[in-house]
């Protein structure tokens, strides 16, 4: 998270030195505290609230624009039978770029509520959202075999925190309920990995502990992201049609550093020598390639860099810096006049993300007697204490909760993808191989037995917390006396050793088990009033050709992901696997890692870091034998990638989904007035009448709350343009970075409301005349009938 949850780790200042005293800037939540009351609240009230209802999801339809319903129609079989039939004679198995594949990529909107419910990663209850800078998406590709269209897998990248156990469960649930056509697609070949951004709508998530900085769960947010990433689906599998793949890679300095290098020092260096950086600096590219047309259908990266540059005390929902590469690539794409098809879709997802950070500048002390000062090396803290300790953006001193450096790491995320692409063209490694397979098991790690490469025999533990975990990262430091790099007895506050006993005490064994990890949350072993945190993991492996995809649901840190990728790779080799295809080729098996996915499983620190007790290693949850565990599970199932498979892979223990017992406390909207003598849309303050080419243009607006409504594939603010034929044209909405839609309760009782829009300009902005437009829509006292209005602003030329 950085429940990451940061956990608990408190609302983050504005990037940059406050001109303020301590004793004036926001002050940062005791999220503890907040857990402890939470807790007793909950319980007392559990068995009253078991009767929550599952969302009622509507699987079958989507509304785009209003008066239209989409269906599913279109059978891929029928698609593929006509291009054989216009393509007798060709063998489908080798092309000079490559082999053919199945290829469909398709895009939705899963923009959740964007005011009144936290935001998902900080653990913070205060930082509750009040508006919208970017929407959020889902991008889903599907690769499948010619040959057999049963074989294939959908890889969804979802502008959240992460993946979760009850969203994977609804999207499945929902690609039954569409009917035989969506037969093929299920629990084996569906990975929902998530780009780990930290300003998105939390309340969504299947386990306790996320639940409880959110108030609970919330039945909007979880079926906006649910039934969004359906629509994605069934629009890559709409889109389906034999293409090409094809892996390019580039290194890209200045969008990531490592946050905590004393922990990654802990490794061997024989091990570390290897490597130039203490981050992977690799972005990884994979190109579709339609065979109709030859045009470019998508691409799907890898680059591991934290979703942590919207900092904590930003409250506007963003994609956060991979929401902001996808953008400017599709974008590129679709105002160029390259090779990219309609409906290019570009994903960005995440790699061995768990110690890496966006703050490329470091991390130093932001007020105190060591202000301006690094942080300490070893603990992260000032003073001290870890409160004052940030990492800063490469526009560090922006009063912008770090939104300039959140475009700034997209942009250059952005810039070494499209280098890639471009100079695929010419220099390109083409995927052969007619297999495509895919691979899930769930398996429980609360005591998972296995042996250790040293030869001994091991085992993982039931999933815990320890103290380091509530001192936060320098991306989001906690509250209290915590400190990062804390294996012996803890030194802090007592309220959380109090809140810690409370939920469960861990026994001898557990605490063996643990190791260095002195113990502040027994998460696995609490189960009331549900499960607080996952014990039963998801396994999964996709494969096409050479290409080997690890679906991690923990965010394994650099030297970890290095080492489960080289583990792989190399099983693969020592097996013969790739060989196992019907061809014998030279290709060398490539391991690419995708995650956190499918069951947010914190995070995967290799042993000699998880003793150092670092965030990252403290939020290990499985012990100190975790991240060989999941190598050996992954090395033991590889063999049911390929094409002759030992038979059907075991399923394993499904794990608990709370969606009908989840806990609530958010309250829904009661109703909306525009106040005496006004009405919903009516102006506040205009719009001047000129601007200067990169000035702010805003407008306020009589507003309602956008709960009523989230306007899913739709807009609640646009930019029009007044064209030569008097006709106006929207040239901006929601979905554009440099439009901001802000709302703000102006008085609880009377239920009124504002909404500002603001567009950005730039030196780029056209000449002309414009204006801005607001969507709101309100609900009505009593009835609660909700209806439907429009601002529009007065016009103002650009110059």
């Amino acid at each position: 998270m950085e429940v990451d949850m940061e956990k608990s780790k408190g609302s983050q200042v504005a990037e940059g030195r406050s001109e303020h005293p301590p004793s004036q800037r926001t002050k940062r939540p005791h999220f503890m505290v907040a857990l402890a009351a939470a807790t007793f609240t909950l319980l007392a009230i559990a068995t009253l609230l078991y009767s929550l209802g599952v969302p009622n999801l509507d699987y079958r339809s989507w509304r785009l624009v209003e008066g239209n319903e989409w269906t599913a129609s279109v059978q891929d079989d029928a698609k593929l039978a006509t291009w054989r039939a216009g393509n007798q004679g060709t063998n489908i198995s080798s092309t000079v770029a490559g082999d053919l594949y199945l290829l469909g990529v398709g895009k939705a909107d899963i923009t959740g509520p964007v005011v009144e419910i936290n935001l998902m990663g900080y653990a913070d209850p205060k930082q509750l959202g009040t508006g919208l800078r970017q929407r959020l998406y889902s991008r889903a590709f599907i690769i499948g075999d010619t040959s057999k269209p049963e074989d294939r897998f959908v890889y969804l990248v979802l502008d959240t925190q992460s993946g979760d156990t009850a969203v994977r469960h609804g999207i499945l649930d929902g690609l039954r309920a569409l009917g035989p056509e969506y037969g093929l697609y299920g629990q084996r070949n569906v990975a929902v990995t998530g780009t780990h951004s930290h300003s998105g709508p939390a309340a969504w998530l299947n386990y306790l502990l996320p639940q409880i900085t959110s108030r609970g769960f919330d039945k909007q947010s979880y079926s906006a992201i649910v039934n969004g990433a359906l629509l994605s689906i069934c629009r890559a599998h709409e889109s389906l049609s034999p293409g090409s793949l094809s892996i390019g890679s580039t290194n890209i300095e200045g969008a990531n550093i490592n946050r905590s290098p004393y922990a990654y020092l802990a490794n061997p260096e024989e091990e570390r020598k290897h490597y130039e950086h203490d981050v992977d600096k690799d972005m990884t590219v994979l190109k579709f390639r339609r065979d109709e047309d030859g045009r470019d259908i998508g691409v799907l990266t890898w680059f591991p860099v934290h979703g942590t540059s919207m900092l904590g005390n930003n409250t506007l929902i963003t994609g956060d810096n991979k929401g902001v590469a996808a953008y400017l690539f599709e974008q590129s794409v679709r105002k160029s006049e390259g090779n990219a098809a309609e409906g290019f879709v570009a994903g960005f997802s995440q790699a061995n993300v768990g110690d890496t950070s966006p703050n490329v500048l470091g991390a130093y002390c932001e007020f105190g007697p060591s202000e301006g000062q690094e942080c300490d090396f070893e603990t992260s803290l000032c003073d001290g204490r870890n409160e004052a300790c940030h990492g800063r953006g490469p526009y560090f001193g922006l009063e912008d909760a770090g939104t300039k450096s959140c475009y700034e790491i997209g942009k250059r995320q952005y810039e070494g993808a499209m280098e890639v692409y471009k100079r695929m063209e010419e220099d390109t490694v083409p995927v052969r191989g007619r297999a495509v397979k895919s691979l899930h098991t769930f398996r429980d790690l609360s005591n998972y037995t296995f042996p250790h490469p040293n030869g001994t025999v091991v085992s993982t533990c039931p999933a815990a917390l320890g103290y380091s975990f509530a001192a936060g990262t320098t991306d989001g430091p906690g509250a209290f006396d915590f400190k990062q790099n804390n294996s012996g007895k803890p030194d802090a506050n007592p309220v959380w050793s109090a809140v810690g006993g409370f939920l469960h005490s861990p026994n001898d064994e557990q605490r063996a088990c643990h190791g260095a990890k002195p113990i502040l949350l027994d998460v696995g072993e609490t189960t009331s009033p549900y499960l607080w945190s996952p014990n039963i993991v998801d396994i999964q492996l996709l494969r096409v050709g050479q290409l080997l995809i690890i679906v991690s649901p923990g965010e394994a840190t650099t030297m970890a992901g290095r080492r489960w990728k080289a583990a792989l790779a190399s099983h693969a080799r020592d097996t013969g696997f790739l060989n196992s295809d019907d061809r014998k080729f030279a290709d060398e098996p490539i391991v690419l890692l995708g995650g956190p996915a499918n069951s947010y499983t914190h995070y995967i620190a290799t042993e000699e870091e998880y003793a150092i007790q670092r965030y990252e290693g403290a939020s290990t949850l499985y012990g100190p034998h975790t991240l060989n565990a999941y190598i050996d599970l992954t090395r033991a199932t590889l063999p049911y990638l390929g094409s002759h498979a030992p038979g059907v892979i075991d399923p394993g223990p499904s794990p608990p989904i709370h969606t009908n017992k989840s806990l609530s406390f958010i309250t829904g909207v009661v109703y909306d007035r525009p106040g005496f003598s006004k009405h919903f849309g009516q102006i506040v303050t205009d719009a001047r009448a000129f601007y200067t080419a990169g000035d702010t243009v805003s407008a306020t607006f009589i507003g309602a709350n956008p709960r009523n409504n989230l306007r899913l594939e739709q807009t609640y603010a646009a930019v029009e343009r007044l064209g030569n034929d008097g006709t106006w044209s929207r040239v901006r909405d929601d979905a554009d970075w440099e439009l901001v839609f802000e709302w703000k309760r102006t008085n609880k009782v009377l239920a009124t409301s504002e909404v500002t829009v603001s567009w950005e300009t730039s030196e780029r902005t056209e000449r002309g005349t414009y204006r801005l437009r607001y969507y709101g829509d309100a609900k009505a006292f009593g009835s609660g009938v909700i209806t439907e209005f429009e601002g529009i602003s007065g016009e103002f030329f650009v110059r």
